[in-house]
């Protein structure tokens, strides 16, 4: 604490004088000032554009980015076409790496669409080069800014609050824009860096990390670019080592990416090693035939009628071109890139006791929060399942297996004392609490129909760890009947055995069955078979009693104890009813009001 308070005391005059020598700093260049503050409002704009895509599009972009993802070529031009329109990649990053946290696309989807993201940030510069530079770009940011302002006073729905929020971001990268190209134009009658230009190779590769460095401190290639571009146009840079500037950008924005990644699951960070990879490899690509590129670029453009002098625009080619030649050198190695990346941030030892699907990445979007709880229940149950037929004494694979259950229970697992409590703590405990504090970070972002779904899974939840504890009840007189003398306890307490069994073999069935009628008569068999423990009502403990079959302690026993297999009866049959039938039909009447297929449900059941 006491070091915390001098950190502290020497921290806060640290940084106030720092805050002001920059501030003298930029009031005595003035230029730099503009310059600086350009970007600054450009990096804003950005984020407001970000935010007011996600709010205009609703689950519309989520939705598109899930339909049009299941091949590697629709991947490809979809990331393309979407990070096109909505100019942000790190807004699609983020959606995919929730998709690929809730497991709702496979890797390699995602790896195709940061393929196809990386052509579509070259929009920017299209953009910056083709009317930022030729118009007074700033003269249309104040009507945007206007409109953005005054809608939301009247319009009030989230699509319209988007469309200002949107309009706000053009017009603040506008005026961003406007900013820079005065700066630069400024900053030129005083110092000209074109002066400092550097011819072939070792040229290059300089400002090719300048260009990295730059994105790497803005966090943004399109900003870079921007930057770039502006001064291009303004003769502040020679063209050559703009081309190799903007293919340092490339290579920055996988520094953004992989620091992204750091909070992610393991498919998050193997997506980001994807995303490196391309943009090294697409680097050095466009490094080693930069004169031939540029030969093509002024091939193109005269083509496509850019002037010869319009360095800005062959700029912007020149991006696009790089980047779809490292698409096409790459994608057709994608499912052995997959192979790689699935060796890589694999958890050593066991990982049962560690949730599997509740990453925070899951966490952007409701369908994508739900289904990552949905997924990380049924992984408590499967923990919960082997921990129960452990418990039993059964082995699992006779449990699962078409064998006669008067055998099953009579193959013993025979591989040491069992003991539940242990095993709770490591494989259950922890992995529900989770799932709780997870649960309580997504409901804020959810719907009030999702937050319905979210509590059934938590009672869910709840019956799984209720049924381990019952189980562990349970085991102590369990594994002394079953090996007693008395055939009479020893028979009862492996009717016991034989009746979990069962249901447990039951809801196997019913989590991996798609025929709802089978579910259900699964089910219905499985309540009515429960009754059997209630040997008070039925008369099974009375007639052991009265004919001196069992003693009064063995009747105690028996009684409590098949008071706990009734317990974890109707706990697994709940957890079962919500689980695998209440669930999926409730996700059915959401999605068909949002136009999604059941098929897509299946995808969002089945993760």
């Amino acid at each position: 604490m006491f070091m915390n308070s001098i950190y502290r005391n020497f921290l806060i005059p640290i940084i106030i004088v720092f805050m002001a020598a920059t501030l003298f700093f930029l009031g005595r260049y003035p230029n730099i000032s503009m310059i600086l503050g350009g970007i600054a409002l450009f990096l804003i704009g950005m984020e407001y554009m970000e935010n007011g895509f996600k709010a205009f599009s609703g689950s519309l972009l989520e939705n598109i980015l899930a339909r049009f993802t299941n091949n590697t070529p629709k991947a490809i031009t979809t990331g393309f076409i979407v990070t096109a329109i909505v100019q942000s990649s790190s807004l699609v990053s983020i959606i995919i790496i929730s998709f690929l946290s809730a497991e709702l696309i496979s890797l390699t989807s995602a790896v195709g669409v940061i393929f196809g993201s990386n052509i579509g940030t070259t929009a920017t510069a299209w953009l910056v080069s083709a009317f930022g530079l030729k118009i007074k770009i700033s003269i249309y940011a104040m009507p945007m800014l206007i409109l953005g302002i005054f809608i939301p006073l009247f319009l009030k729905s989230n699509s319209w609050k988007g469309i200002a929020s949107i309009l706000i971001g053009l017009g603040i990268i506008f005026l961003g824009i406007g900013y820079m190209k005065e700066g630069f134009e400024t900053l030129k009658e005083g110092i000209n860096l074109a002066q400092y230009a550097m011819a072939g190779y070792a040229g290059i590769f300089v400002y090719v990390l300048i260009g990295a460095a730059a994105t790497v401190i803005v966090q943004s290639s399109s900003a870079t670019m921007a930057i770039i571009i502006t001064a291009l146009a303004t003769g502040q840079i020679d063209y050559a080592n703009a081309l190799a500037l903007a293919i340092g950008a490339n290579i920055g924005t996988t520094v953004t990416a992989a620091l992204g990644s750091l909070k992610s699951n393991e498919n998050g960070k193997r997506l980001a090693v994807a995303h490196f990879i391309f943009n090294i490899i697409t680097g050095i690509i466009a490094i080693v035939f930069i004169y031939q590129l540029t030969e093509l670029v002024d091939r193109l453009a005269a083509i496509v009628g850019i002037g010869v002098d319009n360095y800005a625009m062959k700029l912007s080619l020149f991006h696009t071109i790089f980047n779809v030649i490292g698409v096409l050198t790459v994608s057709p190695f994608i499912h052995l890139l997959v192979k790689f990346l699935n060796t890589l941030f694999v958890p050593k030892g066991a990982n049962k006791g560690k949730p599997k699907y509740l990453d925070d990445a899951a966490l952007a979007l409701p369908a994508t929060a739900l289904s990552a709880i949905i997924m990380e229940t049924k992984h408590l149950y499967e923990n919960a399942f082997d921990i129960i037929i452990h418990g039993l004494n059964l082995k699992k694979k006779n449990v699962l297996s078409s064998m006669d259950l008067d055998e099953v229970i009579k193959d013993l697992y025979t591989h040491g004392s069992f003991d539940i409590d242990d095993f709770y703590h490591h494989w259950i405990k922890g992995i529900y609490g989770d799932i709780i504090d997870f649960s309580t970070k997504a409901q804020g972002n959810m719907p009030p129909a999702y937050i319905e779904e979210l509590y059934k899974l938590k009672l869910a939840s709840r019956d799984i760890v209720e049924a381990v504890k019952d189980t562990k009840h349970l085991q102590k007189n369990l594994l002394i009947y079953t090996n007693s003398a008395n055939p009479y306890i020893k028979e009862q307490y492996n009717d016991i055995r034989k009746g979990l069994a069962e249901l447990l073999r039951n809801i196997n069935t019913i989590a991996t069955s798609e025929e709802e009628d089978v579910i259900i008569l699964l089910l219905s068999k499985a309540k009515v078979h429960a009754k059997r423990y209630d040997i008070v009502t039925n008369g099974t403990l009375d007639k052991l009693i009265r004919k001196d079959f069992i003693t009064k302690k063995m009747a105690t026993s028996l009684m409590n104890d098949s008071d706990y297999a009734y317990n974890i009866s109707q706990k697994l049959i709940a957890m079962a009813e919500i689980l695998f039938i209440d669930i999926k039909s409730d996700l059915k009447k959401l999605t068909a009001e949002m136009s999604i297929s059941d098929e897509e449900v299946e995808e969002l059941m089945k993760g």
